[in-house]
This record gives structure tokens, sequence and C-alpha cells, in this order.
């Protein structure tokens, strides 16, 4: 009779400890979907909806929901920040573009004038300046649209020989003028890279080439492709950078000391930096004091 209650006692035991093992089971399942419920939730761009179980067993389930919760509002407050700054950058474009052109013709219909020596060099310092301010909110203006993601790099495989040519046209032109030997050696090359911004890139590292090289001296455009990336180098025979200065080259507003007394706003090498990593690329330079400088643009294939 004794074993009889114990084999009850060991069968309700077993039998408890079952029903045990499966809610525990079942309560686990439905914490697990509940998480992915969850993780599909943000991964859309929604904030986790429910209640929580506040038990010792769904402890986690209650953290990461927290967590999802605030990452999805602080993701709508960046959009909304987002969405002002494109505006702001907008209106300042919009709003300084006809001052700016107005600055410059009223300028140059005063240059017309009859004027004393003293108030025509006051109306070409108006005019370089007013030049300058234009460049400089052009500059800004697409710098901020890159940065924020308003303007989107869209890289595709090309060859990257027909937008060096053009961008070699652009300043053929002014290197003749200087008398510099600008010279774009063939290739038949190709990566993966937006051509428009690209193109902007490299026009921006033949401004610097060509404004900083001497007459007489040369400007050289050549291409090296790799197995993962293809190098462009832009060399010239300019002043050079020291090694201080090259840490500092590519840093917003940046203008080496020699620099100061020729036109520009230091902006465009940051401008180029930020076409590079926006494409999965990088930029460098090589230079020594007197021995010219080589800016590398290296895009991927």
């Amino acid at each position: 009779m004794m074993g009889q209650t114990m084999l009850w006692c060991l069968l309700a035991a077993a039998l408890g400890a079952l029903a045990g093992g499966l809610w525990f089971r079942r309560r686990e399942k439905r914490t697990l979907e509940n998480l992915d419920r969850m993780l599909d939730q943000a991964l859309q761009g929604q904030a986790p909806q429910g209640p929580l179980d506040e038990s010792l067993l769904s402890a986690v389930e209650a953290r990461l929901g927290e967590v999802l919760r605030t990452s999805a509002q602080s993701a709508r407050q960046l959009a909304e920040e987002k969405d002002k700054l494109k505006t702001l950058v907008s209106d300042i474009a919009h709003q300084t573009r006809t001052p700016v052109a107005n600055l410059l013709l009223y300028a140059q219909l005063l240059e017309e004038q009859d004027l004393t020596p003293q108030g025509r060099a006051c109306v070409q310092a108006l005019e370089g300046q007013g030049e300058k301010l234009r460049d400089l909110i052009q500059a800004l203006v697409k710098t901020s649209r890159l940065e924020t993601g308003i303007l989107a790099l869209h890289p595709v495989p090309a060859p990257v020989g027909p937008m060096l040519a053009e961008a070699a046209a652009q300043f053929a032109p002014r290197a003749a003028e200087k008398g510099i030997a600008l010279t774009l050696e063939p290739t038949e090359a190709a990566a993966r890279f937006d051509p428009k911004w690209t193109g902007e890139a490299v026009c921006n590292l033949l401004d610097n080439a060509v404004k900083y090289t001497p007459a007489g001296g040369r400007v050289t455009v050549s291409v090296t492709p790799y197995e993962l990336f293809c190098r462009i180098d832009v060399a010239d025979t300019g002043p050079g950078l020291g090694e201080e200065e090259q840490a500092k080259v590519f840093q917003r507003f940046y203008r080496a000391p020699a620099a100061r007394d020729r036109e520009g706003v230091g902006i465009g090498l940051y401008l180029v930096r930020q076409i590079a990593a926006g494409q999965g690329g990088y930029v460098k330079v090589a230079s020594a004091p007197g021995k010219g400088s080589v800016f590398s643009l290296f895009l991927p294939q």
C-alpha cells in the first residue's frame, strides 16, 4: 500500500514537472515571438506596440522594448531635424543667389564708369569679394547637402577616361593662359563612381593644381588601376606642402600659410574628401616643400 502511495506521488511529481516544463516552454516561446515582433517593427521604423510583461522571465523583453521605443523616437526626431536642415539649406541657396548676382552686376556696371584710379581699385576689390562670397555660398551648400544626405551619391561602374577628359577640358584655357602644361594621360581604367560628383572632386583638384602652379610649370592627370581601387593622380609642380600642412589640408576652411594671398575659401579639398568617402573611397596627398604635390583620389572598383 505504501509502495503504491509512493508510486502515485512520484507520478504526480513527474506530471507536475512535465506541466511546469511545458508552461515554461510556452512562456519562453511567447517571449521570443514578442521579441521577434518588436524587432520587425523596429526594422520598419515603427515603435514597438503592446503591453510588456514585467516578470523576471520577460525582463530582457521589457528592456529591449524600451530601447527600441527610444531608438524609434530618436530616429523620428533625426528625420525631422534633417527635414528642417534641408529646408534651411534650400532657403539659403535661394535667398542669397539674387543678392550676390546683383552685387556682381552692379560692380561690373561701376567698372564701366569713368572712375578715379582709387575708385576703380575699390570696384575691383568689391567684385573680387563678391565672387569669393558666391563661391563660398555654393561650396557650403554643396557640402551641407552631402553631409546631411540631401544629395545622395549614386556610384555606377564606368570608365574614368571620359569624366577626366571633361574635367581637364574645363581647365585647359586657364592653364594655357598661365603658361602651364596640362596633360591628361590616356587610360582605359574603370571604377565605380558617381560621374557628376566625382567630376566635381577632380575639378577641385585641378583648380588647386592650376592655381598654385607657377608659370612654366606642369599639371599631370594619370590613372593607375588596382585590384580593389582605381587611383586618379593630379600632380603639379607647385610650391608643395610640409608634413604638418598635409595633415590639415583636407579640413574645412583650412588654407596653407603660403596660400593666404591666393583666391579661394579653403573648402574645395574638404569637399573632395566628402565625395570620396561617400563612394567608399578616399583621398590622400604626397608632397614636399619646393617639390610639388600629388593628390590621389581612390575610387572602388
